[in-house]
């Protein structure tokens, strides 16, 4: 493919793939989209968290001439990419709120020398019409809008100035390419609709599954125990608990603190500074927790969270599956747990019902709390559920709680018809509580003063315990057989569809999970064997100093993914270090040799030339070795009595990527020559004839 500016042969982004971003092969879904977006086309990719959108529209800014303007949601996103790109030496800069005066004219003076392949953008800025002059005179050739469904109106995260780029796409005749991973079918027609005029992007569906993340649910006992027992079992990884109250998150930060965590709270009530400090430890510090509400998350681009857990239940399933999508971005295994019970499903209908949506979009509310609750009641592989709410289908996963212990069912029809009848005969007046003191018989005052000792369901219940009784009634409520309704003060009420099991139409199977204490689920999956673990340890030890005294997050040095085959496979050289995953060409020559001592001791690293380290880990090194030694043998002619003469490494370097066939071909490589073709072109020809 030819660039279409110069006539030159384009980047090859498999090549750059592996250059600069230190990977040795696409991930599933990557390529395709990478290539349509590189081919000009109008592009539209759902991807689920962790499957490498970046890489989606970064690769392709590398490859294309001009420039590439991203339109990104928030300012801690755009600094974390942008230092990122700089890490692996990419030029890449932000136009922000944040920025100071030296940062903003920096960025402005390498659009004007032509430097700059990257400009994040916020899209607030776009409502200036000096952005659209700007972007035109920069040469912008491709607009990317992460986050995409920012776009919605209905969406979780909507953001009005989304709207303003379909007119930008208009104002600069270019592509564009729109990502996200959390997009139903409603809200991807509403993506094409106000990005694209209506017109037809090339869509990809990659698919939802993150097959790395373990998935589990628990109902509620002795909540605050629950989450500290399950942070205990993970101490010093990084986790993210999420509450749906600020006092809640403020509370159980305490607590994990004084249980020996480093953690702190976070929450939209928060000054702007704090706030601000909490997400830099965030992404600094190995192993902090922090427990905040939904509003922390969007902005954190750090790929080495190792579990999430939900002390209460989340408001959707896409909610859910977004925030759950914030573990293991990095493709190691995560952790995720989420506890449930009637009050989180009682607080979540009131919000659904006084909220002040129209009636349509209520029901749509309902259907997808449904959903959710569907999940968490689930009676077999979580992960099959949670897909198929996305319109994928999938085998039994192996990396749930369901699929580790298979819950026990059984057919809960008769007892259901007892509970249902006990609301009606009660006038749906009355909550879980009392109903089952009439199932149990309970002769009590208030029961007797209502009459209700008189009522055919009192004593039915007699079978079941009481906790038995109230996993029952919370798993009515999941299955949305009963509702509480505001306008009752919280009383059940029964749903259509519940009618068909009451009438003896249709059965119904329940888990028998009696409500116990949950004991602390030992890590699923260690990230490394027993053997590796030191050198893991010594890694991370390597890393967090690194990172200090950089000033970076310690991710952006080397995620935990790259240590983690570091310390499996134990490069001993930096040809083989450089083909780790993650480890690219600016990365090696800034922190391999470091990394190397680590794994190999001191003085592994051996000194090699700029022109030779370029090359590391590539085929065109082997070559270059080889070109080296047949040019040793050659610099004083064939019989040993001839002048000197050499060639330099970087033409060396020329040649090992070029890989000429005729020595003419060898004669226009920058740095040869008649002379030296004379002396060293038959042998190279030969060596590259042999490679």
């Amino acid at each position: 493919m030819l660039d279409p500016v110069t006539d030159a042969p384009a980047p090859d982004p498999q090549a750059l793939l592996a250059q600069v971003f230190g990977f040795q092969a696409f991930r599933p879904g990557q390529e395709e989209i990478v290539r349509a977006v590189i081919a000009g086309r109008d592009t539209l990719a759902i991807m689920p968290t962790g499957g490498g959108k970046s890489l989606c529209f970064q690769l392709p800014a590398l490859c294309l001439p001009g420039l590439t303007v991203v339109i990104s949601p928030l300012i801690a996103l755009m600094r974390d990419q942008v230092r990122a790109l700089r890490e692996a030496g990419v030029e890449a800069g932000a136009l922000t709120s944040g920025n100071t005066e030296e940062e903003t004219e920096a960025v402005f003076q390498a659009i004007d020398d032509g430097r700059l392949k990257l400009l994040y953008m916020a899209p607030e800025r776009l409502a200036s019409g000096a952005a659209t002059a700007l972007l035109r005179r920069a040469g912008v050739g491709l607009i990317a809008v992460d986050e995409a469904h920012c776009v919605s109106q209905w969406g979780h995260d909507f953001r009005p100035d989304y709207l303003r780029i379909g007119e930008l796409k208009r104002a600069l005749g270019v592509p564009l390419a729109a990502f996200t991973a959390t997009a139903d079918e409603e809200t991807r027609a509403e993506i094409v609709t106000r990005l694209f005029d209506g017109g037809t992007p090339e869509t990809f569906l990659r698919g939802f599954d993150r097959p790395n993340i373990h998935l589990a649910f628990e109902p509620k006992d002795q909540p605050r125990q629950q989450i500290l027992a399950f942070a205990a079992a993970r101490k010093g990884q990084s986790g993210i608990v999420y509450c749906a109250s600020r006092a809640k998150t403020e509370a159980l930060a305490r607590a994990l603190s004084e249980a020996g965590h480093l953690a702190c709270h976070y929450h939209g009530g928060m000054e702007a500074e704090d706030r601000r400090i909490v997400e830099a430890r965030f992404q600094r510090e190995d192993g902090l927790i922090v427990v905040a509400t939904v509003a922390f998350g969007m902005g954190i681009d750090k790929p080495d969270i190792r579990w999430v857990a939900h002390a209460d239940l989340p408001k959707s399933i896409e909610g859910y599956y977004q925030e759950i999508g914030r573990a293991g971005r990095d493709g190691a295994p995560a952790e995720t747990l989420t506890l449930f019970g009637p009050e989180d499903i009682r607080l979540r209908r009131t919000q659904i019902d006084e909220g002040l949506a129209p009636p349509d979009r209520k029901a749509a509310d309902h259907a997808r709390l449904n959903a959710l609750l569907g999940l968490a009641e689930a009676t077999g592989c979580r992960r099959q559920q949670l897909l198929g709410y996305f319109g994928e289908k999938a085998e039994p996963c192996g990396n749930c709680d369901l699929c580790d212990t298979p819950p026990e069912l059984f057919d809960a029809t008769d007892a259901v018809r007892k509970a249902l009848s006990a609301a009606l005969r009660t006038e749906e007046s009355y909550g879980a509580g009392h109903l089952i003191e009439i199932l149990l018989g309970a002769a009590n005052d208030k029961i007797r003063a209502r009459g209700h000792d008189r009522l055919p369901t009192f004593g039915v219940g007699r079978d079941l315990t009481r906790q038995q009784w109230q996993a029952v009634f919370r798993q009515m409520m999941g299955h949305d057989l009963i509702r509480p309704e505001a306008a009752r003060h919280g009383a059940l009420v029964m749903t259509e569809r519940a009618r068909p099991i009451l009438r003896g139409e249709e059965p119904i199977t329940l888990r028998l999970d009696l409500i116990r204490k949950a004991k602390a689920r030992p890590v699923v999956r260690a990230l490394v064997s027993d053997e590796d673990a030191p050198l893991l340890s010594a890694l991370k030890a390597k890393r967090r100093a690194l990172s200090e005294a950089a000033g970076l997050p310690a991710y952006m040095i080397f995620p935990d993914r790259t240590l983690i085959e570091m310390a499996e496979v134990r490069p001993g050289t930096l040809d083989q270090m450089a083909r780790i995953t993650g480890v690219g060409a600016k990365k090696l020559d800034s922190y391999g040799a470091a990394f190397l001592e680590v794994i190999a001791g001191a003085g592994a690293a051996q000194p090699m030339h700029p022109a030779r380290k370029a090359l590391a880990g590539r085929e065109a090194g082997d070559l270059f070795d080889r070109l080296e030694a047949a040019q040793l043998e050659l610099v004083r002619g064939p019989e040993g009595h001839d002048r000197y003469l050499s060639c330099p490494q970087t033409t060396l370097r020329r040649i090992a990527e070029a890989k000429p066939r005729t020595l003419a071909d060898l004669e226009r490589i920058g740095g040869m020559g008649a002379q030296k073709v004379e002396r060293f072109g038959a042998a190279f020809l030969e060596v590259i004839a042999e490679f």
